[in-house]
């Protein structure tokens, strides 16, 4: 299901919203009972299920077999900048 941003045009909030694509847009603020308007924002998804991570599509057999940790840095040395 899809989230939709919505922004109140008389408290200015803005909010999310998960509904169905065919569901009505709100039209009343959920904090002040203004009026709405649906506004454009970056895209929002929710992935669920099997499948949508990068360790489903290492092993198409099946049989899952895991790699070893990644090894840790030897020395951890960090470098300042020099300020003057």
């Amino acid at each position: 299901m899809p989230i939709y941003e919505y922004r109140c045009s008389k408290c200015a909030k803005t909010f999310e919203a998960l509904q169905s694509i065919t569901a009505e847009p709100i039209r009343k603020c959920i904090y002040c009972q203004g009026r709405t308007k649906k506004i454009i924002s970056l895209s929002s998804f929710q992935f669920k299920g099997k499948g949508w991570y990068i360790t489903d599509y290492k092993n198409s057999s099946g049989n899952e077999e895991k790699s070893a940790p990644a090894k840790k840095p030897e020395n951890k040395k960090t470098k300042n900048a020099n300020i003057n």
